[in-house]
């Protein structure tokens, strides 16, 4: 094989694993590690030091220090403090000789000379046998070597780090020979945030090449060479003669330094249509404070059976003043989001979910008054109801949302990854839908037989007593949706999927459909209600009751995740 016809050849993968990565990402991961990031830029001239970590090998997984073998130490070599995880795992990061200057090009940089003894080059030899790949990181961010799929147009492969070398035959040799690469060819890409006019770095690759460097005369520290030139700004490319590895050989190690504007955006990794999310994990506390205190004024007997409609009129006044946390928690997620409009979140708070609700209850209420029962609700206190929503409610939506705004955003535990990776194929048990629609079974078998009694105390018109168990059955509903929600997102993490944000509240909250599904059970089996009318009375009013649990439940096993998540992350750290 001729190493000089071919520059395919210094970057032939070489049986490893690869990594396919879309052009354009928005939503960077890495396996576990997708919840969190910390911001940071540089301004142009900002020096960037490179780290090294690990030789690593999917021949041997026998991981390596980076200064095993005799590559180019710095002045003092540094080891960055590890974590236990870090350590069983084998990463050893130090710094290293590798400096950039943000925006400045750097052409034919000298980093050593090496010359190599017989113990030396057994051990690049037993390297580059063993296909060992060098890994660098830059702000966080590993060193990736590119490469187009040549079955698929267009498309790249990313390969974490590069190998040592490669071995095989040069210029009509029939012997295999070991060749070093020595020259690497950095592209460090950047995208310029508009507001902050700093520069983001969102990518770190390298193109590594062998290559014998011939110099005039004595070598020092003036000398410059022939088969690379920065002063005629020639960056290396090809060379006829790679750099062979033996015994008393000469190594010249040498470095490029390129800088690309990029269009990626640095990693924000909210979920898809975070402003509804932040709605909706608002509303649900607002529904959490009003469901605590009833239960607790019921509990200690201030809310008793006997006074009719006290129940529903607490709950309605509760409702109201809650606003004030919807409105807190709401701009608070928001914030961290990155959202920049208060006034809007405060008002997609106060008025998404009332406005459904309201919707269902007017026309319902239409029917009821079609039909010149009792049971509608006469003008003046619809007309009040207005006014409690948006005399009261919304203003204090509004207080709360302004009051989170203005305390500090929610701080990310780890800053992570930002290369975009695909999500893994997940076993079929891992599909969205069905860990979903899985996850709402406990919740729902935790309520399933007080449901019973709370239905026929609805719909059968008689009273409920016992709000004492009922509060022990709340505290249970809590803790199982909380548990559900975190087993599945660990789950899901652990298959590296990192879209946990939507997924952690629809898992909880599914169980608002086996309760509608509970509820036309229990209409047909233990309801004798025969008119339509009647009938679209129950299904409206107990699709208002599950649309409300859903809010609840998808909530609270939302921030279970959610703690969860920032608590493992807590732990961890990266350099």
């Amino acid at each position: 094989m001729d190493l000089s016809v071919s520059l395919a050849v210094l970057l032939r993968p070489c049986r490893c694993r690869s990594l396919l990565l879309p052009p354009r990402r928005r939503s960077p991961r890495f396996p576990i590690v997708d919840a969190m990031i910390k911001f940071s830029g540089f301004s142009t001239g900002d020096e960037l030091k490179v780290k090294v970590n690990k030789l690593t090998s999917t021949k041997t997984q026998l991981p390596y220090s980076y200064y095993s073998l005799p590559y180019c130490p710095p002045e003092k070599i540094v080891d960055s403090a590890e974590n236990l995880g870090e350590v069983l795992r084998g990463d050893r990061i130090e710094n290293s000789p590798y400096v950039f200057k943000m925006r400045e090009p750097q052409m034919c940089n000298v980093l050593c000379r090496v010359t190599l003894n017989a113990k030396t080059a057994k051990a690049f030899k037993e390297k580059i046998d063993d296909e060992y790949r060098v890994n660098m990181i830059l702000d966080n961010l590993p060193l990736v070597v590119p490469i187009r799929r040549p079955d698929q147009e267009n498309s790249i492969v990313y390969q974490h780090g590069f190998h040592v070398g490669l071995r095989g035959q040069y210029a009509g040799s029939k012997e295999e020979k070991h060749f070093i690469h020595n020259h690497l060819t950095f592209t460090v890409k950047i995208h310029k945030d508009p507001v902050t006019e700093l520069s983001r770095i969102v990518g770190f690759e390298v193109r590594p090449f062998s290559i014998r460097h011939v110099y005039d005369g004595q070598w020092n520290e003036k000398t410059r060479l022939k088969t690379c030139d920065p002063h005629a700004k020639v960056l290396v490319t090809n060379s006829e003669t790679p750099q062979e590895v033996e015994d008393k050989k000469e190594i010249i190690f040498t470095y490029d330094v390129n800088f690309e504007e990029s269009d990626v955006k640095w990693a924000s990794r909210p979920p898809s249509n975070p402003d509804l999310l932040c709605v909706y994990a608002g509303t649900g506390v607002q529904f959490f404070g009003m469901i605590v205190v009833t239960m607790m004024f019921a509990v200690l007997g201030f809310l008793s059976p006997s006074n009719r409609g006290g129940l529903m009129t607490a709950m309605l006044l509760l409702w109201v003043f809650m606003g004030l946390f919807a409105g807190y928690f709401a701009a608070r997620l928001y914030k961290m989001f990155k959202g920049a409009e208060w006034k809007k979140i405060a008002l997609k708070t106060a008025f998404l979910f009332p406005a459904t609700v309201f919707a269902i209850f007017f026309i319902l209420n239409a029917v009821i008054w079609g039909q010149r029962s009792s049971g509608a609700v006469p003008f003046g206190t619809m007309f009040a109801l207005v006014f409690l929503w948006f005399g009261i409610s919304v203003p204090l939506v509004f207080v709360g949302s302004y009051v989170g705004f203005r305390k500090p955003a929610i701080e990310d535990p780890v800053k992570t990854n930002k290369i975009p990776r695909q999500i893994p194929e997940q076993a079929w048990y891992m599909n969205p839908a069905f860990s979903i629609l899985i996850g709402g079974i406990l919740p729902f078998g935790a309520v399933f037989i007080e449901l019973f009694f709370i239905l026929t105390s609805i719909w059968l018109q008689q009273f409920y007593y016992i709000f004492g168990f009922l509060f022990i059955v709340f505290l249970i509903l809590i803790v199982t949706c909380a548990e559900i929600t975190i087993v599945l997102c660990y789950f899901q993490l652990c298959s590296e999927d990192y879209l946990w944000w939507w997924r952690s509240y629809l898992t909880s909250g599914s169980s608002a459909l086996y309760l509608f599904l509970y509820a036309a059970f229990y209409f047909f089996t233990k309801l004798e209600i025969t008119k339509p009318v009647s009938g679209m009375l129950y299904f409206g009013y107990m699709l208002i009751a599950s649309y409300s649990f859903f809010v609840l439940t998808g909530t609270i096993g939302f921030y279970a995740c959610f703690w969860f998540t920032r608590l493992i992350y807590s732990s961890v750290k990266i350099d």
